[in-house]
C-alpha cells in the first residue's frame, strides 16, 4: 500500500464519523422543522404548569395570613399570574381551563376571580363596593338571552359611570347582539327592549343607539328612545343634535298617529326650550285625549301627559292627570310632585303627599321636595322635609332599601359630604337581608339613586 494510500485509508474513518454527524444533525433539524409546535407545546405547558404552581402557593399564603392587605396583594398577585399563563401560553392545557372556568384539580377559578373582585370591598362604603354588591343582588343573566334586562343595562351604565367602561362593555354587548338577531324581546308584550339604545346612549355609544331605534316601527319604544338620547344629548351639552332629535320624534310622532306618546314630545320639546311649541302640542293632545275619553270611556291619558303638565306648570291640569294615572304608573307621582314643587307649588304639592301612605314613594316625594328646595334657595324648608324624611327611614318598619336609597340620595344634596354612605350601605344590607321582593326589581332603584347621587342627574330614574 502506498504511502497515500495508506494515508487516505487511516483518513476514512474520521471522514465517515463527519458525514454520520452531518446526517444526523440534518435530521435532527429536520425532526425540529417538522415537529416545531410539538416542542414549543411541551416548553409552554411546562412554563404554564410552573407559573399556576407559584399562584396556588401565593393563594395558600393569603390564606393563612390574618393581615387584610397583605392578603389582597397576594390574591392579586396570584390573579396576575394566572392572567398572564391565558395571554402567554395560551396554547397550554393550564390556559384553556382558566379561560373556560373549569376546575383544576380542586381549584375553583370562577370562585377564584370572585373572591379577587371582592377585594374592592376593603372599603366598605366606596362606590365600587355598592356596585359589586348590587350586582351580586341581581339573578345571573340567562344565555342564550332571550329577554331584556333593564337591571343589568342599568348596572351596566352604572359601571361606565364609576369608570369601569370595559365592564359596562362585557354586559351590554350580549343584548345588542340579542337584539338585532330579533332575541331580545319581552316575554308579555313581544315588544322591542326599552333600555338597550339608552344604555348605550348614556355609555357613549349614541350612533349605535340611534341605529337600534330607527329601526323600531313601534311608536311607543321609537319615540321613547328618541327623546331619552335627545335628553342625554343635552346632558352633554350637545344642544343642537337634542333639538334635531327632538324635532325628529315630533316628525315621527305626526307621520304616524302616535297620539299616545305626545307627553313624550312635549317633554322634549320643554328641555330643549321651544316651550311655545310644547304649550300648543300639550293643549291640543289633552283636548284629543280628554275627548277620545268622552266618547269611548276607556283609559284617559298617558301618565307621560300628565309630567309634560307638569313640566309646563299647569298645577290643576297635571295634578287631575296625576289622580287619573297614578294607580297604573305610580312612578308618576313623585315624578309630577318634584316637579310642581320645584316650579314653587308648595301648598297642593304638600297636601297631595299626605295622601300618599306607602313608605316607598313617601321616601322618594320628600327626596324630590328636598331637591326642590335646595333649587329656590330655601334652605329652611329642605332642612324641615329632610327631618321628616329622616324621622320615616327610622321607624324599623320603614327601613327597606328604597326608603333607605332615598335618605341616601337626600343627604348628598343636603350636605354635599359622604354622610350618604352609611345610609346606601344600609339600604344595600337590607335588600341583601330581605325577601319580600324580587331582586331585579329593588336592584335598579338601588343603581337610579347611587347614579343620581354620583352623576347629579336622573340616568336611571
Amino acid at each position: 500500500m502506498s504511502a497515500d494510500a495508506a494515508a487516505h485509508g487511516r483518513r476514512r474513518p474520521g471522514a465517515f464519523l463527519l458525514v454520520v454527524a452531518a446526517v444526523l444533525a440534518l435530521l435532527a433539524a429536520g425532526v425540529a422543522a417538522g415537529f416545531p409546535s410539538t416542542a414549543r407545546a411541551q416548553e409552554s405547558t411546562g412554563s404554564a404548569n410552573r407559573q399556576f404552581v407559584q399562584a396556588m402557593q401565593l393563594i395558600q399564603q393569603a390564606n393563612a395570613t390574618f393581615d387584610p392587605a397583605e392578603e389582597a396583594r397576594l390574591l392579586r398577585d396570584a390573579d396576575r399570574l394566572l392572567n398572564e399563563i391565558v395571554q402567554r401560553y395560551p396554547e397550554s392545557p393550564v390556559a384553556v381551563q382558566l379561560i373556560t372556568n373549569q376546575f383544576i384539580g380542586d381549584f375553583d377559578v370562577f370562585e377564584f376571580r370572585n373572591r379577587v373582585r371582592a377585594l374592592i370591598c376593603n372599603e366598605a362604603l366606596s362606590t365600587a363596593c355598592f356596585l359589586y354588591k348590587i350586582e351580586n343582588l341581581l339573578p345571573p343573566i340567562e344565555h342564550p338571552i332571550s329577554t331584556p334586562r333593564w337591571d343589568w343595562l342599568s348596572l351596566a351604565v352604572a359601571y361606565h359611570l364609576n369608570g369601569g367602561a370595559e365592564r359596562a362593555r362585557e354586559i351590554i354587548a350580549p343584548f345588542v347582539g340579542a337584539l338585532r338577531r330579533g332575541a331580545a324581546t319581552s316575554a308579555e308584550s313581544q315588544e322591542e327592549d326599552l333600555f338597550v339604545a339608552r344604555a348605550l346612549a348614556l355609555t357613549g355609544q349614541t350612533e349605535m343607539a340611534l341605529q337600534i331605534t330607527r329601526g323600531i316601527a313601534d311608536c311607543s319604544t321609537r319615540l321613547y328612545n328618541l327623546t331619552d338620547i335627545a335628553e342625554i344629548a343635552g346632558w352633554r351639552g350637545e344642544k343642537e343634535l337634542a333639538s334635531v332629535l327632538t324635532t325628529e320624534a315630533r316628525n315621527y310622532a305626526q307621520a304616524n298617529a302616535c297620539a299616545w306618546e305626545l307627553g313624550l314630545v312635549v317633554q322634549a320639546l320643554m328641555r330643549v326650550g321651544r316651550e311655545a311649541e310644547a304649550r300648543t302640542l300639550f293643549l291640543n293632545t289633552v283636548e284629543q285625549q280628554f275627548s277620545r275619553f268622552r266618547e269611548t270611556k276607556q283609559e284617559c291619558c298617558p301618565a307621560e301627559l300628565a309630567v309634560a303638565a307638569a313640566d309646563l306648570g299647569e298645577v290643576n291640569l297635571a295634578l287631575g292627570l296625576l289622580r287619573t294615572v297614578q294607580e297604573d304608573s305610580p312612578w308618576t307621582v313623585p315624578a309630577v310632585l318634584g316637579r310642581l314643587a320645584a316650579g314653587g307649588e308648595v301648598s297642593l304639592t304638600s297636601a297631595y303627599l299626605e295622601q300618599v301612605q306607602d313608605p316607598d314613594p313617601q321616601s322618594e316625594i320628600l327626596s324630590e321636595f328636598i331637591a326642590a328646595s335646595l333649587r329656590r334657595g330655601e334652605l329652611a324648608i329642605a332642612q324641615q322635609w329632610m327631618g321628616r324624611l329622616v324621622k320615616l327611614a327610622e321607624v324599623p318598619a320603614n327601613r327597606r332599601p328604597t326608603v333607605l336609597a332615598q335618605r341616601a340620595k337626600a343627604e348628598r344634596l343636603m350636605y354635599g359630604d359622604d354622610r350618604w354612605r352609611n345610609s346606601m350601605s344600609q339600604a344595600i344590607a337590607a335588600a341583601d337581608r330581605s325577601s319580600a321582593f324580587v331582586r331585579r326589581d329593588i336592584g335598579v332603584p338601588l343603581l337610579a339613586a347611587l347614579v343620581r347621587i354620583e352623576s347629579g342627574l336622573p340616568m336611571l330614574d
